[in-house]
């Protein structure tokens, strides 16, 4: 493999190690979000044609392949994850953690840290798939002491030796964790730049001068906490699902960036990009070199044979679901994260239009969907239960309620305050229109409210649609919990959506401006 880039990275670091430096390859993932098998363009579902023809990218298969590769290439290196290896295909539904803790066994990983969507199905999957794992599972910011699965189990940061040297790793996880997965009530979360100092401290007591942060945390807290801190070298990043790089041109920074003397960087999602860094340290363990790129797992990669007789073998129990046809699209259904977490998306309309259309009978007026509960695209022509599911992959229910025109503002206040951080909370909806102002100051940034095509009345009750992760509360929506006449149990949002396609078929996605952005 030849993308390897061996340009020294920012700062205007030594070029040239001395012969008692201490050098590292480290190899990393995050965001994997169980897709075992190649991915489209589009991170959705990839068909076997297509990946005969070298359209498709990543999978498990060509992930073992470039591991390998990698490590043929340094003596010294180590394998890690920025988190969220959980949701995001049939194979999580079928088989929770089990597939990913198989495949990262036989990938050999030396440590990961916890993503907010390893709590999707509370601390009991959580803790099965840290008993099936061959290494530490890390989370710094959070007390864990009133939680009996995980108290005993899941730790801050650990200590591997790996060339001679101890490497100290400390794992990080965002801080709203409570409001965007399903951890109870038993742990709570905090601030990570103290997290991350608290460990940075011990470690250093200990005689550990090579520290790396796994932090599943975003790309804008990632340098933040390189900033607010002092010690540590690098941090493995992850939740933004960011691609740091110096050669691709969608990048949305250098691979690394440094902070002051620590380098950041992260590596997309979905398995598309293996990162590579190599880096030195002198005597005292400051970095004196940080270079590395990327590494695109497209069709130049070599699929692992073994590991695509696995991977079939596990999705046998899954294809007669998948490969069900629900529709026909004669255009994609935009589901970009960049683009539905920002402003109106064809995949947004299309979710909230579908939740609308199901309970419109009922008394409800306004849909509203979660951006980051839209995971995928759809490219043109046939559309397979299986491409739903990638899209809508939470087994979330339709929940209805009732909340006043002045809770529904408060609501797409919360939707529209952390657009700047693409945050999954951002308000797709149907029956409704509104504007926002993203420089205003978050919580005054909504006007021209309309509901029905009328302006909205503060004091009047509305019914509302939306998924059951959002009205008790996920993503902000706290206001949504104690709305009256709420019900919860309504039919799954894939199914729900697959069918309005299916009843609009050939669908024709769209936008038509229930969104503006000032």
């Amino acid at each position: 493999m030849t993308r390897f880039l061996t340009s020294v990275a920012a700062l205007g670091l030594m070029a040239g190690a001395a012969a008692a430096d201490y050098q590292l390859t480290i190899l990393h993932t995050n965001d994997f979000h169980a897709r075992f098998e190649p991915i489209s363009k589009y991170d959705g579902p990839c068909s076997a044609e297509d990946n005969g023809e070298g359209k498709c990218f990543g999978g498990s298969a060509r992930l073992v392949t470039a591991i390998n590769e990698a490590r043929t290439r340094t003596n010294n290196s180590i394998l890690v994850d920025g988190g969220d290896q959980f949701q995001g295909t049939l194979f999580y539904t079928y088989y929770k953690g089990a597939l990913a803790a198989e495949m990262m066994n036989k990938m050999g990983y030396d440590a990961m840290t916890v993503g907010n969507h390893e709590f999707d199905d509370g601390p009991e999957v959580l803790k099965g798939f840290m008993d099936a794992v061959d290494f530490p599972v890390l989370m710094s910011n959070a007390d864990v002491s009133a939680e009996p699965l995980l108290a005993d189990t899941l730790t801050k940061s650990t200590v591997i030796e790996r060339g001679g040297e101890k490497l100290g790793l400390i794992g990080l996880t965002p801080q709203d964790t409570d409001e965007l997965a399903s951890p109870g009530d038993n742990i709570t979360f905090s601030d990570p730049v103290a997290a991350v100092q608290g460990e940075v401290d011990k470690l250093t007591a200990d005689g550990v001068n090579k520290i790396i942060v796994l932090s599943h945390s975003s790309y804008a807290v990632d340098q933040e906490v390189a900033a607010g801190t002092t010690g540590v070298d690098v941090i493995v990043g992850g939740h933004s699902n960011t691609l740091l790089s110096n050669t691709n041109d969608r990048a949305a920074g250098p691979y690394p960036t440094m902070v002051g003397n620590t380098a950041i960087v992260q590596a997309y999602a979905y398995g598309k990009f293996l990162g590579e860094l190599n880096v030195t340290f002198d005597d005292d363990g400051n970095i004196t070199e940080a270079a590395g790129e990327p590494i695109i797992l497209d069709a130049a990669v070599t699929q692992d044979e073994g590991t695509v007789s696995r991977i079939t073998e596990a999705a046998a129990p899954l294809e007669e679901i998948r490969s069900k046809v629900v529709a026909q699209t004669d255009e994609a259904i935009g589901g970009d994260r960049e683009v539905c977490r920002a402003q109106e998306c064809t995949m947004g309309n299309l979710i909230a239009d579908a939740m609308l259309a199901r309970v419109a009978d009922q008394g409800i007026q306004v849909a509203i969907q979660n951006g980051g509960g839209i995971r995928a695209s759809i490219d043109a022509g046939e559309v397979t239960m299986g491409e739903v599911l990638t899209v809508l992959p939470f087994q979330n229910t339709l929940s209805t309620f009732q909340v006043t025109g002045a809770v529904l503002v408060e609501a797409l206040e919360n939707g529209v305050s952390q657009v700047e951080e693409g945050a999954g909370r951002f308000p797709q909806v149907a029956g409704m229109s509104y504007a926002f102002d993203a420089k205003a100051e978050a919580g005054s940034r909504i006007s021209d409210v309309m509901v029905g095509g009328a302006p909205i009345e503060m004091e009047k009750t509305y019914g509302v649609v939306s998924n059951n992760y959002v009205r008790n509360g996920g993503d902000g929506y706290a206001m949504f919990k104690t709305a009256e006449n709420a019900y919860d149990f309504g039919p799954d949002l894939a199914d729900v959506t697959a069918e309005f396609i299916a009843a609009n078929a050939p669908y024709k996605p769209y936008t038509d401006g229930r969104i503006t952005v000032k």
